[in-house]
């Protein structure tokens, strides 16, 4: 673009209520020819996230927007009772490595949770890694951690300013000493220690820094790292230059005896390798499950033996035992046979197996032994979400979350001996969710499909059409959306508003057939089950189309973007969130070329028609009157490249033709979500339902004076 472009993002006046002014976006000359279909881009310009034109332009947008949001006279209330909830201890689940039990803790409004460790479970605790320090500016997260196989060594990752790219840090545990090994330019990696030797990692050659934030990312590795070895030492363990477009990831059992090497083309489908670390005579990985059809996952090996999770002929999932020196398919043993409910994940810990299924979007755990006899039904305290389900072999006891949409998370000690769970620590939090209820109902979607939806709303709640409902998806990716609890969603249930969450599909709620129902060419299946879900709760009488705001982020930013194109008639307010919104162009950036296997490409003559149909960029029309609508995204997702969020905001502003705002809320020095300072995230909270609360009619109520505690 010309540098006279900075002279067109001068704002001008459009008739706005509330005298709103846009700034006048540029349009170029931009178009493509996708299989003989001309499409138009004229906001392409906006994908260039380093030029002077952009950065005016965000700089231009966030005035409007900011300027906008300080006149809705309830903002200061809102912030003040965001921050007084979120001002509570949250814990996660403690773990012991070596002498230690280790624990995160954020006090309350600290903008990163601690890494604590004390000596036994009656212990003093004492700070072991701190995360708000890890750089002088305060934008940096910890991402992942691993423990070395005795825990001398500790080794993370960090994040800074949200993205996606990570450094590797390790520290020498008995002393905290920050020792010189140092890995850089991993991003999606885990850490795989041998013994207190090394560890393996997959990781990128070197960015361009100009590009780093946005370039597609091609010709992942696995490496080894020798401890006290610099990171130009390490040792390449796997490449392939024949395939720039595919992740890889290596990881020792439990016991060191195999390396496994997994490999994807994307977010569905996988191929194993391995290698036997027993066996000198192998050199090489060998094929143990040939890709990418299915979604194998190890989960750990028994003897000479690898247990397997597996969705090959078993859409619901099922653990076989495959012999590696054997590992044909006829071979495999069923050790967990599938069953009618969906596989999610199999733990391990004190020499059992933990299959955590799903009845209807809610977890259920069943104890099994490696052979796989069942031991148990594990009884969990209620209908609701369990994680860190596991611990390692020697383990007899361990510690796990459960939580629902009104129960905040609580902490259970879990003996695998006798299967009794005891609370360890509950959460206490400032507003009484005992006066929330939820309740599961199920409608019918467009083709006929019977969908879950969970509603939570305060005791009284009349059903007279009149009530305020956010209503929430996600439906993609195999990703499930289970009960869990939110302090910024039970302020908005605390204000007299519904908290609805759609099971869509395109998730894993019921196994891979649910999966499969919503991607590719069945994507619109999704959105219709978010139209059918709103057309139930109005026609119920829950509340009205001038009563719904609808939200969603990264894959459901898309969902957001695509309803509220195809039904502007339907929301009062949109609030998608770091969306996909150009459905022809994704695949061009960072990791976007994985989607394809859940989306389609647009290169494909087959796939773009569908994709067209409703990518929610090239679906705007000029003349509608679109819902009230608060973009959010950042300058540092590199994850969902921003441009999606800008180009649509652009080309929404140039359409609308209503009163209402439609407008772009761009974070500084953040990204795609992931380790985002407390701060921030009560400060865009604040502005959203600030937004929302507004535009869905309702006025901010005072809490109790003395608000109750627990759960």
């Amino acid at each position: 673009m010309k540098k006279s472009l900075l002279f067109l993002l001068t704002l001008s006046p459009i008739f706005m209520q509330a005298q709103i002014t846009y700034p006048v976006t540029a349009k170029g000359n931009v178009s493509d020819n996708y299989h003989g279909t001309k499409v138009d881009d004229p906001y392409r310009w906006l994908e260039d996230d380093n030029s002077a034109e952009t950065k005016a332009w965000v700089q231009a947008e966030n005035k409007v927007t900011f300027d906008y949001l300080a006149t809705l006279p309830e903002r200061d209330k809102v912030h003040k009772r965001l921050e007084a909830l979120w001002n509570y201890p949250r814990y996660s689940s403690p773990f012991k490595k070596g002498d230690y039990y280790y624990f995160f803790k954020n006090d309350g409004l600290q903008n990163q949770a601690v890494m604590y460790r004390q000596l036994g479970l009656e212990g003093k605790p004492e700070v072991f890694l701190d995360p708000n320090n890890l750089n002088k500016e305060g934008i940096a997260a910890l991402g992942g951690t691993s423990f070395s196989k005795s825990g001398k060594y500790f080794a993370y990752s960090v994040a800074v300013a949200g993205s996606d790219w990570q450094e590797v840090f390790v520290m020498e545990t008995a002393t905290k000493k920050l020792l010189s090994d140092k890995v850089e330019w991993t991003k999606f990696s885990g850490y795989s220690w041998n013994a207190d030797e090394g560890f393996y990692y997959s990781g990128y050659e070197k960015p361009d820094e100009s590009s780093k934030l946005s370039k597609q990312n091609q010709f992942d590795k696995v490496f080894y790292h020798k401890m006290g070895t610099p990171q130009s030492e390490d040792v390449l363990i796997f490449e392939d230059k024949e395939h720039p477009l595919r992740y890889y990831g290596a990881g020792l059992t439990d016991d060191g005896r195999f390396l496994i090497l997994n490999i994807s083309e994307g977010t569905s489908g996988g191929e194993i390798r391995y290698r036997d670390m027993k066996d000198p005579s192998q050199q090489n990985f060998k094929l143990l499950i040939p890709g990418f059809s299915t979604d194998p996952d190890v989960i750990d090996n028994d003897g000479d033996f690898l247990l397997v999770k597996t969705n090959d002929g078993a859409p619901n999932y099922k653990v076989v035992k495959i012999d590696p020196k054997h590992p044909e398919k006829e071979n495999w043993v069923t050790v967990i046979p599938e069953k009618k409910e969906a596989l999610q994940s199999v733990g391990t810990g004190g020499g059992s197996l933990y299959a955590d299924y799903l009845k209807d979007a809610s977890s259920h755990v069943i104890q099994h032994q490696y052979d796989g006899k069942m031991v148990r039904e594990v009884k969990l305290p209620g209908i609701g979400t369990v994680s860190a389900f596991g611990g390692e072999k020697k383990d007899l006891e361990f510690f796990y979350s459960y939580s629902s949409f009104n129960t905040p998370p609580s902490i259970y000690r879990y003996n695998a001996t006798s299967g009794q769970s005891t609370l360890f620590r509950k959460t206490e939090v400032n507003i009484n969710t005992a006066d929330m209820i939820t309740e599961q109902i199920f409608f019918t979607s467009k083709d006929g499909t019977k969908v879950p939806m969970f509603i939570t709303y305060k005791k009284g709640m009349k059903r007279d059409g009149q009530n305020p409902v956010l209503i929430y998806g996600y439906g993609g990716f195999n990703i499930p959306v289970t009960p869990g609890f939110s302090i910024s969603n039970a302020f908005f249930i605390e204000q007299g508003g519904i908290y609805a969450v759609v099971n869509l599909r395109g998730g894993s709620e019921y196994g891979e057939a649910w999966h499969k129902a919503g991607m590719l060419d069945k994507k619109q299946n999704v959105f219709d089950d978010l139209i059918g879900a709103t057309e139930y709760l109005i026609k119920e009488k829950y509340t009205n189309n001038q009563k719904v705001a609808v939200r969603g982020g990264s894959n459901g930013g898309l969902l957001v973007g695509a309803v509220m194109t195809q039904r502007p008639d339907l929301f009062r307010v949109a609030l998608p969130a770091v969306g996909v919104m150009d459905m022809l162009r994704f695949h061009r950036f960072t990791v976007g070329w994985g989607w394809a296997v859940e989306y389609g490409n647009a290169d494909s003559a087959s796939q773009f028609p569908f994709l067209y149909k409703y990518s929610p960029y090239h679906n705007l029309k000029p003349g509608i009157n679109y819902p009230a609508t608060l973009v959010t995204t950042a300058d540092h997702d590199d994850r969902v490249v921003p441009a999606h969020s800008f180009k649509f905001a652009a080309r929404l502003q140039e359409y609308h033709a209503g009163a209402s705002p439609v407008l772009i809320r761009i974070d500084t020095n953040a990204g795609h979500g992931a380790g985002k300072p407390t701060s921030k995230q009560i400060d865009e909270a604040t502005d959203i339902w600030t937004f929302t609360m507004h535009h869905l009619g309702m006025t901010y109520k005072e809490p109790a004076a003395k608000p109750l505690k627990g759960f």
